[in-house]
């Protein structure tokens, strides 16, 4: 059996305690995962200007040749794990049997993140808008107009708490060693697979495995890399969100909100966007913060959740090994049912209507002895002022909300890609204009759509960058 370690800035660590990995169906034991604690992270924190100092040696342009490399590793090697090794085919099968993810979307998530680090220069200088890159080693430098700039960093690590079923997000750690800086990674319980493959994928690659710390354990571990990190990533609920809002050392990643609006010059056309509708809610079991929640229009809008539901509303669950699998598993017991139940509650409210019912061949939840599913959901709204016009939840849901074009903007609320099917300039401009809303997509584009050489969530530069003010020379006379 595997038996996977802490490892402490490279090096691995044997705990006393450890904890079983099991598979979401069966309950069987697929490894034991070793634990570390709050006190033992704060220890190890005091060395974290090591992983800066070690990764300086090496330019960034190395850096990012090297993830180049370790990309490849991570698509195609044998790598160590543990006690044991791990193949391509072994990462997507294990991730699968402990996320409830099916293993062809776990495939498509590796080469998404392979894609990244293959792309990590072009990525590092869309990001830092051209910044010649030994500006960001130094500290300071000349920039091609003759300036003199200064981009200091805040942190020598950056560490994250990441989730324990959403194997999308580790693209947005994956530029921090590029960048110079160590990472502290307190793994999900259920998706250590991913930060353990990419440290023996960049150690392959010639990385120094020693800017690495990795720190599965029990919620005391997150809380202490919250602490000990000048910078940091959260993983979590709205609450997780709100509880973060305005610390400039937390960037804290919660529900998306993301939504699809269609403008009036544009809606009587709606039929011809359905494919972008349909993917955007269901690509991925729609389990990703980037999958619309809301699709908004100002009319058509029953007819546009009865096309969506004919195509949704009918997929059942299916078996993890299925290439056609599109649904993903509830994992741990009671969450279905409880996102069930508060569903049927809000149903009952004024100008709700469920339209995948009657397409749908049983129950929306669908309950087995360790695991749930929650069939696909579409609802049409009247207004924006029900509940579930503006919820999300971890399966293909979507509302359908009947709003009017001019106050679409002030009713959609936080929006982190919205995609606004519109060739109206002066609407463009207005939602350009709009600061809650984060990704903007103007066109039928769909809200999965990333362009990797753009922001997300803010920009990582400057969130571990300060740009400041250096002079090595008196400036000229006044």
């Amino acid at each position: 059996m595997l038996d996977i370690p802490v490892i402490r800035w490279g090096k691995e660590y044997d705990s006393m305690e450890k904890a079983p990995v099991v598979h979401f169906e069966t309950g069987e034991e697929l490894a034991k995962m070793g634990q570390a604690n709050g006190g033992l992270i704060k220890i190890d924190m005091k060395k974290a200007n090591r992983a800066r100092a070690t990764l300086r040696e090496f330019s960034i342009d190395e850096l990012c040749e090297k993830c180049a490399t370790a990309a490849d590793y991570f698509m195609n090697a044998e790598l160590p794990l543990g006690n044991g090794t791990q193949t391509p085919e072994d990462f997507c099968r294990i991730q699968s049997a402990t996320t409830g993810l099916p293993e062809h979307m776990c495939a498509f998530n590796m080469k998404k993140n392979a894609f990244v680090m293959t792309k990590m220069r072009d990525v590092l200088d869309a990001l830092t808008r051209g910044l010649p890159f030994d500006i960001l080693t130094r500290g300071y430098g000349m920039e091609s107009r003759g300036v003199t700039v200064s981009y200091q960093a805040t942190t020598p690590v950056l560490g994250a708490v990441l989730p324990n079923n959403s194997p999308g997000v580790h693209t947005l750690w994956l530029p921090v060693v590029p960048l110079q800086m160590g990472l502290v990674l307190k793994p999900g319980s259920q998706e250590p697979w991913t930060p353990y493959r990419m440290f023996a994928a960049m150690t392959k690659a010639g990385i120094p495995p020693e800017v690495w710390s990795l720190y599965p354990g029990p919620r005391d571990c997150g809380s202490a890399v919250m602490e000990t990190c000048t910078r940091s990533m959260i993983f979590g609920s709205q609450q997780t969100v709100e509880q973060y809002h305005g610390d400039p050392r937390v960037q804290a990643h919660g529900p998306g909100f993301s939504k699809i609006l269609i403008g009036d010059d544009m809606v009587d056309r709606w039929e011809e966007f359905l494919d972008v509708l349909v993917d955007s809610v269901f690509a991925n079991s729609g389990r990703s913060c980037i999958n619309a929640s809301g699709i908004w229009a100002s009319r058509h809008t029953q007819e546009i959740a009865d096309a969506i539901a004919q195509r949704i509303g009918p997929v059942q669950p299916k078996l993890m090994t299925d290439p056609t699998a599109s649904l993903a598993a509830f994992t741990t017991k009671g969450v279905a049912e409880a996102m069930n139940n508060q569903l049927e509650e809000k149903l009952k409210e004024p100008g709700v209507t469920e339209v995948t019912a009657k397409y749908r061949d049983g129950d929306r939840l669908v309950e087995h002895e360790r695991h749930d599913f929650l069939r696909p959901t579409v609802v049409h709204c009247t207004s924006h002022e029900p509940f579930l016009a503006n919820s999300e939840y971890m399966f293909p849901f979507v509302s359908v909300v009947e709003c009017p074009q001019d106050q679409m903007i002030k009713r959609i609320g936080t929006t982190l890609v919205g995609s606004a099917i519109t060739e109206d300039q002066a609407w463009a401009q207005q939602l350009l204009d709009a600061t809650h809303i984060d990704r903007l997509n103007i066109g039928p584009i769909r809200t999965m759509a990333l362009n990797w050489l753009q922001p997300h969530e803010g920009n990582l530069i400057e969130f571990l960058f300060r740009n400041r003010a250096v002079q090595t020379e008196a400036p000229a006379a006044h």
